[in-house]
C-alpha cells in the first residue's frame, strides 16, 4: 500500500428521524441513544493504526460520531460545512409517506436521477460537485497521505454522491451506488500518479450493514 492513498467515509450513526422515515437533509438533527451507542461501538474498528485525519460534516449527528472515532483514535476532528448532507429544500422535515403523497413519483425520480431537484433543494450531481474538492483539497496538501488513511465523517446521500463523483460515474450510472446503513462505512483508494490523475478506486461499499435501507 506504499503511496495509496486510502479514503474512508463513514456515515453518521442513528437518528430519530432515521427510525421514522422522516427527511432531514441539512436540519441538525442529534443522535438517538442507538445511534450513539452506534457510533461508539464502531469507533475502535474504525480508528485504524494508519488514520491521520478525520474531517466531518459540522452537523451535530455527523460531528458526534466523529468525535467518537476521534476519541479511539487520539485525533482532532475538524468539520467543514461541504460535508453537509443534500439540501431538500421543500422536503426537509417531512416523512417518506408526505412527500409521496405530496408529489407521487417524486422520490422514485430523484433515486433514479441525480440531477432531479427536490423543490428548493439541490440535486445530486450537485451535491458531488460541492464535496470534491475536499477530498482534492486533502490530496493536494495532505503530503503524508500516501501509504495512510484519511476518514470523511458525512451523510448516505453525499457519501454515494461523492464517491460517484470521485470515480467519475456518468449521470445515468450514480443509482447503483445504493443507501448506506448508520455507521456503515465506504473506502477508496487513490493509486494515480497526481492529484489530476488519482486513479480511485471503489473497494467497499456499506461495510458493517445489516441492512442497507434506501434512505437519506
Amino acid at each position: 500500500m506504499a503511496g495509496v492513498r486510502r479514503l474512508i467515509l463513514l456515515r453518521h450513526g442513528q437518528t430519530e428521524w432515521n427510525a421514522t422515515d422522516r427527511m432531514q437533509g441539512q436540519i441538525d438533527t442529534e443522535l438517538s441513544e442507538v445511534g450513539r451507542r452506534q457510533a461508539k461501538d464502531c469507533a475502535p474498528e474504525m480508528a485504524v493504526g494508519d488514520l491521520i485525519a478525520i474531517v466531518s460534516s459540522d452537523l451535530r449527528r455527523a460531528h458526534d460520531t466523529a468525535l467518537a472515532v476521534a476519541d479511539c483514535a487520539a485525533l482532532q476532528v475538524v468539520t467543514d460545512t461541504r460535508l453537509r448532507e443534500t439540501d431538500l429544500g421543500q422536503w426537509e422535515g417531512l416523512t417518506h409517506l408526505e412527500v409521496d403523497a405530496m408529489s407521487p413519483g417524486a422520490r422514485k425520480a430523484w433515486r433514479l436521477d441525480p440531477t432531479f431537484t427536490p423543490p428548493g433543494g439541490e440535486s445530486k450531481l450537485q451535491v458531488g460537485a460541492r464535496a470534491l474538492p475536499v477530498v482534492r483539497e486533502l490530496f493536494a496538501e495532505r503530503e503524508d497521505w500516501p501509504g495512510r488513511t484519511i476518514m470523511l465523517v458525512a451523510h448516505g446521500g453525499l457519501i454515494a454522491a461523492l464517491t460517484a463523483a470521485l470515480l467519475e460515474l456518468p449521470p445515468e450510472n450514480w443509482p447503483a451506488l445504493g443507501g448506506l446503513a448508520n455507521t456503515s462505512w465506504v473506502q477508496l483508494t487513490s493509486h494515480g500518479p497526481s492529484s489530476e490523475r488519482p486513479g480511485w478506486r471503489l473497494d467497499v461499499w456499506n461495510a458493517l450493514a445489516k441492512v442497507a435501507p434506501d434512505v437519506l
